[in-house]
């Protein structure tokens, strides 16, 4: 018996131990995984300068690209537009009262948007008329009687044009039929003309008075020469048509002498040739005369009133309205990238944004070169002028409407929209985003080829929906499916061959 308790004893106390060197190493264990944590969270949390600088850094970029394609470009180009007339005139008269005064509007038969006829009183200043008539040159002088020229043939043709003929004079030539006309014109306004000569009148009735002076003294002379070639009453002969008498012998018979009768009546006679000769010339140059101030001179009518910018009453100063004459038509700029899409014929919507009114038309014309607006000007289908005057530049673009514009629209500032714009054919294209312009003035798109890059010089053309045609400088330089860097994208390296 005591030899099993021993046993049994000595079996406890060996188990004990080992159940303390198993805690033992567990601990140990335990410890182990513990300094390993700390250990980990501690690298995490401590880096060297290099790595805290490599982590910095953004992700690589992707590079973004685009195929060369080969089509149309299609799309509607819109550009701001100005509705002008093919002639616009500024009415400012220039002369003053008769007495020298200020010159002031007297009367104002006229107001905005009326429409004109020739021969129509536009505006009286300080008494006198400033009234309308058809022509195309401007008024650049006076025109009086004797005159001759462009203007004068102008004037003869307005004449006929409402009623007064000058047939009988030479065209071109302001002569008596053109003086008639003339003064019966203003009369049927209800004005007198203005003299060509301050004196006229009295120049010629002086004139007149002179030839017949003159033309008595003639009569006076001639009557005594006569008087002394008769033969006398004993039948000798009074001398012959010198006025030297003379006898059978040649010797002087007696009779009176008519040498001094003869050279008094051919005097007499050059002093009526000289006298007729002034009276001819001072009839000539006295008459009506038509001042430059009284005239406007309009390519076609009926013309409009644009604006009044006076009033009865009001002192002239500057401008006193504003006229335009012809068919209203609608001018517009493009710009280079603008200039291929658009081509006579194409339809266009014309809006006005102030009134809300629209209306269509078509492209009648495009400018070959640029310019500013003020120096652009193309005719249009009738034959006018619509000069743009804001300074802007590009290629003039003129707009004729399917029907006549209302005649307020004049001046206004539009929305010009081509419908249907297009390349002539397919062409290389790519988006706009691919065209870049180096330091050299050069545009290029860059090709992108296996991580290659290299720069393609290209001549841009027309654009449409986000592409631009382009045109390689070196034939061959660039093909239809090839790629072409459009963009740069941050983030994970994608490759060159990433699309948008």
């Amino acid at each position: 018996m005591s030899d099993g308790s021993t046993s049994a004893g000595e079996h406890h106390e060996g188990g004990s131990g080992l159940t303390r060197r198993r805690r033992w190493a567990a601990g140990i264990a335990t410890g182990a995984v513990l300094v390993s944590g700390v250990g980990l969270a501690a690298g995490q949390m401590i880096k060297s300068p290099a790595q805290a600088a490599a982590d910095s850094l953004p992700p690589p970029p992707s590079v973004l690209t685009a195929p060369v394609e080969r089509r149309v470009l299609e799309d509607s180009v819109t550009v701001r537009g100005t509705v002008t007339a093919a002639q616009t005139v500024d009415v400012a008269p220039t002369s003053g009262a008769p007495e020298g005064g200020a010159p002031v509007v007297t009367k104002l038969p006229v107001g905005a948007g009326q429409r004109l006829r020739a021969g129509q009183l536009l505006v009286e200043v300080s008494g006198r008329p400033v009234f309308a008539l058809r022509g195309d040159l401007p008024m650049f002088r006076d025109l009086k009687p004797g005159a001759e020229g462009d203007d004068v043939a102008q004037l003869q043709r307005a004449l006929g044009d409402v009623g007064y003929s000058t047939a009988g004079d030479r065209e071109g030539r302001f002569g008596e039929r053109t003086k008639a006309a003339l003064t019966a014109f203003y009369s049927g306004i209800g004005y007198a003309p203005l003299p060509a000569q301050p004196d006229g009148e009295q120049s010629v009735e002086s004139a007149e008075a002179a030839v017949t002076r003159a033309r008595r003294a003639v009569e006076d002379a001639e009557s005594g020469l006569s008087a002394a070639r008769r033969p006398s009453t004993d039948g000798t002969a009074a001398g012959d048509d010198d006025g030297t008498p003379d006898g059978d012998d040649g010797t002087a018979t007696g009779a009176p002498d008519t040498s001094a009768l003869g050279r008094q009546a051919q005097r007499a006679r050059e002093d009526l040739a000289t006298a007729r000769e002034e009276l001819t010339r001072v009839r000539a140059a006295a008459g009506p005369t038509l001042p430059a101030s009284e005239v406007v001179f309009l390519s076609r009518f009926p013309a409009r009133v644009d604006e009044v910018h006076s009033r009865v009453g009001g002192r002239v100063e500057g401008n006193v309205m504003s006229l335009s004459a012809g068919a209203l038509v609608v001018d517009g700029l493009l710009q280079q990238h603008e200039k291929g899409l658009v081509r006579p014929g194409q339809k266009v919507e014309i809006l006005s944004e102030v009134t809300g009114r629209s209306a269509s038309g078509k492209v009648t014309g495009v400018a070959d070169t640029p310019g500013r607006a003020q120096e652009a000007g193309a005719p249009d289908a009738d034959g006018g002028n619509g000069a743009k005057t804001d300074g802007a530049s590009g290629y003039l673009m003129v707009v004729k409407p399917d029907k006549a514009l209302p005649a307020d629209l004049a001046g206004q500032d539009v929305r010009l929209t081509v419908r249907a714009a297009s390349t002539n054919g397919e062409a290389l294209v790519v988006p706009l985003s691919a065209i870049s312009a180096g330091a050299d003035g050069r545009t290029t798109v860059t090709v992108v080829q296996d991580d290659v890059r290299h720069r393609v010089p290209v001549v841009t053309g027309t654009t449409g929906d986000g592409y631009v045609e382009v045109r390689p400088l070196r034939q061959g330089a660039l093909s239809e499916g090839e790629r072409v860097l459009v963009g740069v994208r941050a983030g994970p390296r994608a490759g060159a061959g990433a699309d948008l």
